[in-house]
């Protein structure tokens, strides 16, 4: 079977598409076949971004590794079962389509609260969630108080994911492996970084995830996504001389790769 990424957050703007995009055509790079679903049905920035990529190979005769990107299929409301819902048979029909031709379905969710969402943590055999260096958003895995910092406890969005693990427990499947992702990161070592990396240490140990370094806040990432590049494609279209700062981003993407522990990935980029 497949093994199923989940990329989640309830919040928009922490990075879920262009990690998304990063981690699918990593491993398509790698050799592995990789089928890819976005979830934010009136948005659909991971599937804009796979579309772009298509566009510009086509337009510039490249050839470059890009993940099996499929829509939710329209389902007729006759071949529902009685009760079942809708949203549940499409992903669930997108899924079994993708999976006997993918070592790696990579699903990219909305950022809000949606029925597919909640459906797609469940199938979750890695869930990894970005979140911006901020306790705006650490606010979506916890209650914290103001003055002593002290975790109060668990939020709307880890409320969700241990919800789903029950759902896996209940149906015998595995546990999900949770990795919160640390976008934006500062440079400097300045007190909210500080204050951020002790609250997720402590919160990582009472509700059961691992923290993994992400991206830093770089230019080259939203100029990328028009062409629907990735910073590993950067030698491939020609861009000979890497800068420092794309040099540490792509460093960046290698150690994300790594610390995901995917089954059978060999990072070798």
């Amino acid at each position: 079977m497949a093994h199923i990424i989940v990329v989640g957050n309830e919040k928009g703007g922490s990075g879920k598409s262009t990690t998304s995009m990063h981690v699918a055509t990593a491993l398509v790079r790698m050799g592995h076949k990789v089928g890819a679903l976005d979830l934010d049905l009136r948005q659909r920035t991971f599937g804009r971004y796979v579309e772009n990529r298509k566009a510009f190979c086509e337009a510039n005769d490249l050839t470059l590794p890009i993940p099996d990107y499929h829509g939710l299929p329209e389902i007729d409301h006759s071949d529902l079962q009685p009760g079942e819902n809708i949203y549940d048979h499409r992903l669930s029909a997108a899924v079994a389509t993708l999976e006997p031709d993918s070592d790696f379905i990579l699903i990219d969710c909305p950022g809000s609260h949606t029925r597919l969402s909640q459906v797609a943590h469940s199938l979750a055999d890695t869930l990894i969630t970005p979140l911006n260096d901020s306790f705006v958003d650490f606010d979506l895995l916890a209650r914290i108080n103001p003055e002593t910092n002290e975790i109060l406890g668990p939020s709307v969005y880890s409320e969700m994911v241990w919800h789903a693990r029950q759902l896996r427990a209940q149906a015998g499947l595995k546990p999900i492996d949770w990795i919160v992702v640390r976008n934006r990161l500062a440079a400097q070592q300045m007190h909210n970084k500080k204050k951020m990396s002790e609250a997720l240490d402590s919160l990582s140990k009472r509700i059961g995830f691992r923290v993994a370094p992400g991206f830093g806040e770089r230019v080259i990432f939203r100029e990328l996504f028009p062409k629907g590049l990735t910073l590993l494609d950067l030698l491939d279209v020609g861009v000979t001389q890497l800068n420092i700062s794309n040099v540490a981003a792509r460093q960046e993407v290698r150690e994300l790769i790594k610390s995901l522990e995917l089954p059978g990935v060999t990072v070798d980029f």
